[in-house]
């Protein structure tokens, strides 16, 4: 029992480093939490911070993920590693460094998927990647990757955990994308200088 609520605590905490935060904080002397959407996530690093810095922010909060749903195995553990990657999502959305506020834990969500089924990660990688290269949106991307996600538990993975933190994902990811979804059904929604429909409205 006693490793068990270890295994949760050290998930959250796992979770709740704020890469984005302190690379802006620290190193480029900017709260991100104060410019562009605010986010402390990959796409306003990139936004703010520019596309090194972004990216790095990228990996960290997807490595945060992976090590958190590592942990069963690291301490021999027949726990579900989505359960405990699941702690690492919550810390990364109620971090306890800035006030119990967050990021949409796109990133880390990607990387507990990873340390649970890498071949099940790449796919829906395969799909947020085509996603974003046709509508240049990291938001839409994001959703549908989630639906995608949740569609293949469903049906295709007989893992009812899985499926379970895959439904609850996808509406957390909606829900925490509600002014997106806004914004896109008004055509006011950012997009990045990356695919199809970026290009297409920025040809001069």
């Amino acid at each position: 029992m006693f490793e068990t609520i270890l295994m949760f605590v050290l998930a959250y905490l796992l979770g709740s480093l704020v890469p984005g935060y302190w690379l802006g904080k620290y190193v480029y002397h900017k709260d991100i939490r104060n410019e562009g959407s605010g986010n402390i996530g990959t796409t306003n690093a990139f936004r703010i911070l520019g596309p090194v810095p972004g990216s790095i922010v990228l990996l960290l909060d997807m490595f945060k993920g992976t090590l958190a749903g590592l942990l069963p195995l690291f301490f021999h553990s027949s726990i579900n590693p989505m359960l405990v990657g699941l702690a690492a999502i919550l810390g990364h959305t109620f971090s306890i460094w800035i006030g119990f506020k967050g990021g949409k834990a796109v990133a880390t969500s990607a990387g507990v998927l990873l340390a649970y089924n890498p071949i099940f990660f790449f796919m829906v990688w395969g799909v947020f990647l085509v996603i974003l290269s046709l509508s240049s949106m990291v938001s839409v991307a994001s959703m549908i990757g989630f639906s995608f996600a949740t569609i293949m538990s469903i049906f295709y993975y007989h893992d009812p955990i899985l499926a379970i933190v895959a439904v609850a994902l996808t509406a957390f990811v909606f829900y925490r994308h509600r002014n997106n979804l806004s914004r896109i059904i008004h055509g006011q929604e950012s997009t990045i200088p990356f695919g199809w429909y970026y290009y297409r409205h920025h040809k001069d």
